[in-house]
């Protein structure tokens, strides 16, 4: 992180309540060699990684739905997300986290997962980095119900959607989160299902 084109002056931590929430000032230079200050708020949360499980012979997918707060603040009535099984690295590689997470919340031992791409969700506000998977799964890999941690308040209904149906929900506005979009879109476009 040493760019001289970037000068850190001041960081200022406003919450470390549920995550790291900080007030940055930096100075930039601009294409013109002048510089600029800006000052932005930034949210810590750390990085996570998420996975589309596949059945390539059935033609589904295993998704979830949850309560997520966010959304129901800003419009989703229900609060609840259709999306795809992620979490947070905790400390884990991102494949280690992958697996671990889909097992916690879909009941799914996968012996082996897929990296496809990595991508920065929300840039101008959130560091976190989402590394995506792949995996195809089988009902023998079925371990367990899922549904999350209670010792997270978890609460995770796991869904086993035909991927054509699911794809429709992307434009139907049932699905509307990021993430899943970006992996569904990457299985039709890789023929993946």
């Amino acid at each position: 992180m040493n760019n001289p084109k970037y000068k850190i002056q001041k960081t200022e931590l406003l919450s470390d309540n549920w995550y790291i929430l900080n007030r940055v000032t930096v100075d930039y230079q601009k294409k013109d060699n002048s510089w600029d200050t800006q000052v932005r708020e930034v949210y810590d949360r750390g990085n996570g990684a998420a996975i589309l499980l596949y059945n390539k012979s059935k033609g589904t997918v295993i998704l979830t739905r949850q309560f997520r707060l966010p959304s129901y603040l800003n419009g989703n009535k229900s609060g609840l997300l259709i999306e795809v099984c992620a979490g947070l690295l905790d400390e884990d590689n991102p494949e280690a986290c992958i697996i671990r997470e889909t097992e916690e919340e879909t009941g799914y031992r996968l012996p082996s997962v897929k990296k496809v791409f990595e991508a920065y969700m929300s840039p101008g506000a959130v560091t976190e980095i989402l590394y995506y998977f792949i995996g195809e799964y089988d009902s023998s890999m079925k371990i367990s119900a899922g549904g999350g941690l209670e010792t997270e308040h978890e609460e995770i209904e796991v869904l086993e959607i035909p991927f054509d149906q699911a794809y429709i929900m992307i434009e139907s506005g049932q699905i509307k989160d990021a993430k899943t979009i970006m992996l569904l879109q990457y299985a039709k476009i890789n023929n993946l299902v």
